[in-house]
């Protein structure tokens, strides 16, 4: 016999499990008067969703396939006009209905897509003729922190991929028995070879060369790679851990011969780390490319210009929080802005999508799936407490204060 007593405590335990529907309901018990335990961070966790849903419903734009998708002009206290500047997930899936809105209603100019090259790889719709047939392709190489990019237009149909194969510079710590080299970088920000420069032979030219033109262009600006991710935080693991990782898993290095697995210590310091320590590598190790496409929301010719990634959570987040910031919306509204992308994994029913620019399938994605507000609030707080305000990490990326009130401009002006 279940008694009341037995009821509350198994209410307690495990007040949201089917398996304690049976004993309720074979129970002669009396427990009418029982209410199931809910804690006060479920409440919370419950409030928060709901309030989202609500903003979303609100400030999403009504997309069929094409995820969290927003006019920047819709956050609280914002100053950008609408039309200027959109925020969202992948554009490739776009259905029908979405072409429409995107292409002829709002009638996007310029599309940035702030994903890695794998996954691009893994994208089965990269090429859609009916979604981007209007477009110039255009890929971005970077060159350096201090150096402009290189833009090459691609022929029609040619796929923006391009392997390079990178080689290790910086501080020998340790060789593995099967002579991989694993460096530790001297700089925050290197030029790789393969990269693109004047002299070479794929079309390229640097960005300061290049006319902007009256036309709708599609530009693929990879701000970060799997490559990039495992160098930032190899800086943050101690040389002694590192010669252990090597001797025990010398297949998992940074090397111009592995793209695969990060081994065990590195996964175990980004999961400790979580998305504010992910955002810090992506404002360092990403300088380059946040710099060129904050340079193309400047351009008034350009606009109105759409930047998204896979889901449109933490590249896109990022960029999106500088605009903001810059403009003068209030922090807490740039996180609100930040949380409405909590679900997004969900709804698009993808288990398989990207965190970040990482292709793991070990990071713990409660950890790294999720939008919560703290994230943002503590990643705008870091940026002030390394490089002063947002504007001067603008500075240190060589956005100058000129280059600031352009952007300025070119989104909240008539």
């Amino acid at each position: 016999m279940v008694n009341n007593t037995t009821l509350l405590l198994l209410a307690a335990f495990f007040p949201l499990t089917t398996a304690f529907q049976p004993a309720l309901r074979g129970s002669s018990a009396k427990i009418s008067n029982i209410r199931l335990y809910v804690s006060p961070e479920q409440v919370e966790i419950d409030e928060f969703q709901k309030q989202t849903k609500q903003l979303c419903q609100e400030r999403n734009l009504n997309l069929e396939k094409v995820k969290n998708a927003r006019d920047l002009s819709s956050v609280k206290g914002s100053p950008i006009l609408p039309g200027r500047v959109y925020r969202m997930g992948r554009v490739s899936d776009a259905t029908e209905h979405d072409i429409d809105l995107l292409m002829k209603e709002i009638n996007l100019k310029t599309l940035v897509d702030l994903r890695s090259p794998t996954e691009l790889k893994d994208d089965p719709t990269l090429q859609r003729e009916e979604v981007f047939k209007d477009f110039t392709t255009m890929v971005w190489t970077e060159r350096g922190r201090d150096k402009p990019g290189c833009l090459r237009e691609l022929h029609h149909g040619e796929s923006p991929i391009k392997r390079r194969f990178h080689r290790p510079k910086g501080e020998v710590v340790a060789v593995a028995p099967d002579g991989t080299m694993f460096v530790e970088q001297k700089d925050e920000v290197e030029e790789e070879e393969g990269d693109c420069c004047p002299e070479c032979d794929d079309g390229s030219l640097p960005v300061d060369e290049m006319v902007s033109r009256n036309r709708k262009e599609r530009h693929f600006v990879s701000l970060m790679n799997e490559l990039k991710y495992v160098r930032g935080t190899l800086r943050k693991v101690r040389k002694r851990d590192v010669v252990k990782t090597v001797l025990k898993s010398p297949g998992a290095l940074v090397s111009k011969r592995v793209r695969g697995n990060i081994s065990k210590p590195f996964i175990s310091e980004i999961n400790e780390g979580g998305l504010p320590m992910l955002n810090e590598l992506l404002l360092r190790y990403g300088a380059p490319g946040i710099k060129y496409v904050l340079e193309m929301c400047s351009d008034s010719k350009r606009l109105p210009l759409a930047f998204y990634c896979t889901a449109g959570k933490d590249r896109t987040g990022m960029i999106a929080a500088i605009i903001l910031s810059l403009v003068g919306v209030p922090d807490e509204n740039i996180v609100e802005d930040y949380t409405l992308s909590a679900n997004v994994y969900a709804e698009m029913n993808d288990h398989q999508a990207m965190v970040g620019a990482l292709s793991q399938r070990n990071l713990d994605a409660k950890t790294f799936l999720g939008a919560p507000p703290e994230v943002m609030r503590e990643t705008l707080v870091n940026i002030r407490s390394d490089y002063g305000s947002v504007e001067g990490y603008l500075d240190w990326i060589g956005f100058d204060r000129k280059k600031q009130q352009k952007l300025i401009n070119a989104l909240t002006k008539e």
